[in-house]
């Protein structure tokens, strides 16, 4: 149908995966005290409710036999 005399140069095409811009980003924001202090307590709040969570969860899983007692129906007595 229509054709174009010259060359189109597709070179672009095949270096856009090898392209690297060399504009920098914008450096980050350094934390104020504050927002650091307000991440760190949030953490440890999460930290201290899953370890209270557990210290105080266990009991509950307990299957209710005494450490040291061993229960034994009649019918394994052997008598």
């Amino acid at each position: 149908m229509f054709r174009r005399g010259e060359a189109v140069p597709f070179a672009f095409v095949a270096e856009a995966d090898r392209f690297r811009s060399n504009v920098d980003q914008p450096p980050r924001e350094r934390l104020s005290v504050s927002e650091l202090a307000g991440r760190t307590l949030v953490g440890l709040t999460i930290v201290f409710g899953l370890a209270g969570s557990l210290l105080f969860g266990l009991p509950a899983l307990d299957s209710g036999q005494a450490t040291g007692h061993s229960q034994q129906s009649e019918a394994s007595d052997g008598r």
